[in-house]
Order: structure tokens, then sequence, then C-alpha cells
């Protein structure tokens, strides 16, 4: 079988598909109507998130056996035609799990300790105690929504502390040890941090906007390692400015561009987004929690794992 890699992965991906016999090629600079051209010569193809895997692309690609996404989320791909033309998603949520709960532990920490803002002061001279008070986790009421891979390893991180974990999810039945699983209604009522861990579908775009988060009954702290498009940041602004929400930590934006690889350059000027970068209690970055060492090569290790034993 033939193998066509469009985003670059860690070594291991390719060396252990050629151990395995088959065939590899790297295109990670042609444009997606180049890639069409040539797509139907290929068995199998890797791709992060550089473009769309749309109908017409899946057209053109004849003989494909199977997408294999080095990630978790699949919105970049039009899974319900490439289901009906018989190729095989393989994505990689195992990989990064780990990554995304250690960094949505590490963003809430730092959030309810202020570290982000006693860091500038105390660099700019300024030795102001009073104002870095923080909160304590414990005694907190934790809710998570999409309870899958990325929030079941962040409810694990939270067993250290003497937290209630709650979570939310439209499949039935998926709480555990580590979570209660909860009416949307009750997780509303109970929160005292929200954390989002879910993929980006028509349910959760723009999930979170001014009607979801009033619905709170306390005040509360976000977290956001999910999909940007979840957030609506006007909305996240006015929640901010009137204390409905205490503080965000952010690792992905609604600006965001399909590819994950940039925000600041087309979003810069928006104004919604140049008022959130200056707020003390509002944590950002640039798309990286499952982004570590450890996770790429995971990551690269699953998706072999599963082409293996789907197709050897």
């Amino acid at each position: 079988m033939n193998i066509l890699h469009l985003d670059s992965n860690h070594p291991l991906l390719i060396e252990e598909l050629n151990t395995l016999g088959f065939t590899n090629d790297e295109d990670y600079t042609s444009t997606k109507t180049e890639i069409e051209t040539k797509i139907s010569t290929y068995d199998g193809l890797i791709i992060r998130s550089r473009f769309t895997i749309d109908k017409t692309f899946i057209d053109a690609a004849k003989h494909l056996k199977f997408i294999g996404r080095v990630g978790a989320g699949l919105e970049n791909i039009d899974c319900e035609y490439a289901a009906q033309k018989g190729i095989t998603l393989i994505a990689a949520p195992e990989g990064n799990r780990n990554a995304v709960g250690e960094h949505s532990l590490g963003m809430l920490l730092a959030l309810f300790n202020k570290l982000n803002k006693a860091d500038q002061e105390v660099k700019q001279g300024k030795w102001l105690r009073e104002d870095n008070r923080g909160i304590e986790l414990d005694g907190k009421t934790v809710g998570l929504i999409g309870y899958g891979n990325m929030g079941k390893a962040f409810a694990k991180k939270l067993r250290g502390f003497d937290v209630n974990v709650l979570c939310y999810d439209i499949k039935p039945n998926v709480g555990d040890e580590n979570a209660t699983q909860v009416s949307l209604n009750t997780l509303q009522a109970q929160a005292d941090v929200l954390s989002l861990h879910t993929p980006q579908t028509a349910l959760t775009i723009n999930m979170v906007n001014t009607e979801f988060i009033e619905a709170f009954k306390k005040p509360f702290w976000l977290l956001n390692t999910a999909r940007g498009k979840s957030v609506v940041t006007k909305d996240l602004v006015s929640a901010l400015k009137t204390g409905k929400i205490l503080g965000a930590g952010l690792d992905v934006l609604e600006y965001e561009k399909s590819s994950f690889e940039d925000v600041m350059s087309s979003a810069v000027e928006t104004s919604h987004l140049k008022e959130l970068v200056h707020m003390d209690n509002v944590l950002l970055t640039p798309h990286v929690a499952g982004w570590t060492v450890e996770s790429k090569i995971k990551l690269a290790q699953t998706i072999v794992n599963k082409i293996k034993a789907k197709f050897c």
C-alpha cells in the first residue's frame, strides 16, 4: 500500500510504516489542488490539519482506503462522505490526552494563583503580595463538558485534589470513578469551574454564548483546551467584565484558521481579541495543550498501531 503524508510528524511514523512494508511519500508544500491530481495513486493518507478533506478531494482519491489524522479531531474531514466511500478514518486522541489533561490543570492552577500576573509584575519591579492573593482548588466543583479521552484525562489529574468533579456528555453512561455524569442544568447549577473537552460539531460551535453563560448559578472560571469556535469571544469578554466569568484559560480561539497554525496575523485587529489579551485574569496559549515532546511520539505511535491492526 502507498501512503501519502501531507504534514510532518515524528520520524517514527514513517520509519515504522516502512518496516511494516508500506511505501511512504511526503508532500508538505503542494496545494490542495495539486495533491488532488495525484491522490488517486495512493491507498492511505496521513494528515494533521493542513487543509480540508472534502467531497472533491475524496472523489479524486479513487483508491483511498484510510485517512490517518495525527490528532484527536476529525472536523477537517467530511467523515460522512468518507464513510460512504468505504474509507476508514483513524484518529489518535489517546496520543495527546495526557498532555491535554496536564495543560488544563496547569492553566487552572495558574489562574487561581495569578501566576501570570504576578510574574509580569515582579519583572517590572512591583512586589504586590495582597493583589496576588490566590484561591485554592480544594472544595470547588469542576464541571467538564465532553467526557471522552480529554475529559477523562483531566478528571484523572484532579484526583489529587479535594474537588467534586461533574461531567456532561451527549453520550449516556460515560461517567466513572473520577467524574459523576449529570445533566447540563445540574452542572450549570453547581460548577465553580467549567472545562471544555468537546469536538467541533454543529452542536458545539458558538456553544458558550451569553445565554449559556447566564445559565450558570454562580460566577465561574472557564477553561477551553478543545476548539476555539465553541466560545463566542465577544460574549466571553462581556462576561469577564461583569464578573460572571471570573477568569479564563484559553488554549484555542475562535479566530484560528482551520490549520490551527495562526491567529494573530488575521485577528490582531479584532476588538474583542484585543480586549482579551490585555485582561489580567485571562491566560492564553497557542493551541499547544496536546503539543508536548511526549505526545508527538505517542500520536505517531497510535496511528501506526491502528494502521497495523486494520491493514496488516
